[in-house]
């Protein structure tokens, strides 16, 4: 047979077979198995933490984000990916997913990344049935990103691309270990607070301190840790009874005038200048969500915390992770204003 037989034979078959032949069996994080396509050409994501996730590996298969990346966006990311359509998400959050526009972007699927929730399998299964279009979800967590990468990296068919990213966060969260193990008992007591008055706590145990008490003593034991990225509401009589020797504001918060403010320089943290601003752009570096970035968090709290254990240049490894997962060259300048209080 001649080869251009050959070729035409082949196309032929290829557009004859039934659809099952050209689709796969993927398996999710809560033990679904959904179909999908062969090769995943379009992505969607469920909300801004797996918009984070999903960003640097396939940016370009994007066909929206959930949500609109912070103004400071246009620092760090192409003008093509922060003015995507903005299609809206699952949980939570300023706007929720609007299916006629996500039916309108034809994603072969919609991914989910992050910590389980009661009933996810069952609400998935029924967007999938309402859609027709798959819907996955991926676990991550600060420790176990490294495996979230390479479950997509699968899901995606980008194994190296998604190995290169899951060896960065390996490699990081394994540093950190180490670095707590030689800090030892030496660790600082710490609080994270959050809110427009720092009366709001990131509380120990919670999703969202997975940083926080990696790297420090974290003060802020309640009984019941808010799954929400705003924290726990405390007030003054209870930090002043923690009394941490380093505070840490989001952003936003009264960083600004803590200093100044005579209750707050009842802290042992703030009358010796122990507090600092945690850095953002184009996210929280803790946090808020609670993604990828906080390996950033991790980078930060090491080189100001524990500078005498540490080993790593903070700018080169901060740019090494706006390379990967922003795809920027992050000058020392921009290095500068992120860090600078």
């Amino acid at each position: 047979m001649k080869k251009m037989d050959v070729l035409l034979a082949a196309l032929v078959l290829a557009v004859s077979l039934p659809a099952y032949a050209q689709e796969r069996t993927f398996t999710d994080s809560l033990g679904r198995s959904v179909t999908l396509p062969q090769k995943v050409e379009k992505v969607a994501v469920s909300g801004p933490l797996a918009q984070m996730v999903v960003f640097p590996l396939a940016a370009d298969e994007l066909v929206g984000i959930a949500e609109e990346w912070n103004a400071t966006a246009a620092l760090y990311l192409s003008e093509r990916y922060y003015n995507m359509p903005v299609l809206g998400q699952l949980y939570g959050g300023k706007g929720e997913m609007n299916l006629e526009e996500l039916l309108l972007a034809a994603p072969d699927v919609v991914i989910d990344v992050g910590e389980p929730k009661d009933g996810m399998a069952q609400e998935l299964d029924a967007l999938c049935e309402q859609t027709g279009i798959p819907f996955v979800h991926i676990d991550a967590s600060t420790q176990t990103m490294g495996d979230t990468y390479r479950l997509l990296g699968e899901l995606l068919s980008l194994p190296e691309a998604a190995e290169t990213l899951a060896s960065y966060c390996d490699r990081i969260y394994a540093m950190a270990v180490e670095l707590m193990e030689k800090v030892g008992e030496n660790r600082v007591t710490a609080l994270y607070l959050t809110g427009t008055e720092g009366l709001n706590v990131i509380a120990r145990g919670s999703y969202h301190s997975e940083v926080i008490d990696l790297m420090t003593e974290n003060l802020a034991v309640v009984d019941s840790p808010s799954s929400k990225g705003t924290g726990n509401e405390t007030d003054m009589e209870q930090l002043l009874l923690w009394n941490p020797e380093v505070i840490l504001f989001s952003p936003d918060s009264v960083y600004e005038t803590a200093g100044s403010d005579a209750l707050w320089l009842g802290l042992d943290a703030i009358a010796s200048g122990r507090y600092y601003l945690v850095p953002f752009g184009p996210y929280n570096w803790l946090g808020f969500p609670p993604s990828v970035q906080r390996y950033l968090g991790i980078l930060w709290l090491g080189d100001l915390l524990y500078p005498e254990y540490t080993d790593y240049d903070l700018y080169e490894s901060v740019h090494e992770y706006y390379e990967l997962f922003y795809r920027c060259d992050l000058t020392r300048e921009q290095f500068d204003a992120l860090v600078g209080r």
